[in-house]
């Protein structure tokens, strides 16, 4: 590897062929099964206005820390020791913050806070140092970074400290200096803003670790309703419903993959800016569709354990709100591949929104048939309209 003039660590990128996924970066995406299944629980058991917006807030914290792990492994090659020994520290980390996050704003918010700061600044810190120094652009940007983070990682540990409302303040003012350092190129003094053109990215591998992250979410919620239903006495209602929540989770994976994981892939692969590209579809946009599968298994076991009477606030919310914000985040994901928006996907928006609005008067099972429908109907109209536009 030494005559890498990208850098000893650094990925030996080969003409027109991507990047593989490596075996240890699907080992390290293990821990975030866990931490998917521990948001779901988490919000399930404290659904209310500020247990949403504190799981809101751990969740944004899970997303940021996968995804800035993403773009230095897009970077690194994790087929290095090296590289593998900070995955496996990062593993570490990220089970500390997932068994953290059902007490993150209780007795574990120290814990949960320094383990997330420790993976942000560890991993940054390991990046700068496996950058050669005629790579000085690349290395500026790792300054840039730890930077931030530095500055983010004051608030996460002053609100690990703090109580109540106070810890909540400090972390909602950490994440939102995180979540604009990108939007703003990480300007700092002295160094100015990044250039786009050092935050290339080798796009195949983007989009196939984004695309594994959506796997990850899903298959959390398969598992979470086996689970679930395997407890329960069964019923013609319950079996009714878990067979809703299978059709739906298929539905949800037919929406993003038949055709659009891999149209995203070539696009960003053959884009002349694929570091704005990656920061805007698979960095920020992909963040609604994650939540709402996230959401989505909340419902969908809300839905398994009462599925008979009228449906009550939290139900309707979940199993309307899930599919709602998968589909906002799919159609500005594939509008930006495709640069137009699927009607498919307007009209599932619309009939969802409706759905909402008379979701009291349905019982939980029958607002989960609708809703499973709705998301098939988009399924099978996105998959005639294009192909009936092969050009699309």
């Amino acid at each position: 590897m030494a005559d890498n003039p990208r850098g000893a660590m650094f990925r030996v990128l080969e003409p027109d062929r991507h990047a593989r996924v490596t075996y240890a970066e699907l080992f390290f995406d293990l821990v975030f099964v866990f931490a998917v299944t521990q948001l779901s629980h988490t919000l399930l058991h404290h659904f209310t206005p500020l247990g949403a917006v504190q799981v809101t807030l751990l969740f944004l914290a899970v997303w940021w820390v996968w995804v800035y792990t993403t773009w230095v492994t897009n970077w690194l090659d994790p087929g290095l020791t090296p590289v593998r020994i900070l995955l496996f520290l990062l593993m570490l980390g990220g089970l500390l913050l997932s068994t953290s996050i059902p007490k993150a704003f209780e007795e574990r918010g120290l814990w949960f806070a320094g383990a997330y700061a420790a993976m942000q600044i560890g991993r940054t810190a390991f990046w700068l140092l496996a950058t050669p120094n005629h790579r000085t652009p690349v290395r500026h940007n790792a300054v840039r970074i730890l930077v931030w983070f530095g500055v983010s990682a004051v608030l996460w540990i002053l609100g690990g400290i703090a109580e109540g409302e106070r810890r909540l303040y400090f972390w909602m003012a950490a994440l939102a200096i995180e979540y604009v350092a990108p939007a703003v190129r990480f300007w700092t003094p002295r160094l100015g803003f990044s250039s786009i053109e050092a935050w290339s990215v080798e796009g195949g591998h983007m989009a196939e670790r984004c695309s594994l992250f959506i796997i990850i979410a899903l298959g959390e919620a398969l598992v979470v309703n086996g689970a679930t239903f395997a407890e329960l006495t069964w019923t013609q209602e319950n079996v009714a419903a878990f067979l809703s929540a299978l059709a739906g989770s298929i539905a949800i994976w037919w929406i993003y993959f038949n055709r659009g994981a891999e149209a995203g892939a070539e696009m960003i692969s053959k884009s002349v800016e694929s570091g704005r590209v990656a920061r805007l579809t698979y960095t920020y946009l992909h963040m609604p569709i994650v939540a709402g599968i996230i959401l989505a298994a909340v419902a969908d076991e809300l839905v398994l354990k009462h599925p008979g009477g009228h449906a009550d606030g939290k139900t309707v919310l979940a199993t309307v709100c899930g599919p709602l914000l998968f589909l906002i985040g799919t159609i500005l994901f594939k509008h930006t591949i495709r640069g137009f928006l699927q009607l498919s996907h307007i009209g599932g928006i619309v009939a969802l929104a409706a759905m909402g609005w008379f979701g009291r008067d349905l019982s939980p099972l029958w607002l989960s048939i609708l809703t499973t429908a709705i998301m098939i109907a988009v399924a099978v109209w996105e998959s005639l309209s294009l192909r009936a536009k092969p050009e699309a």
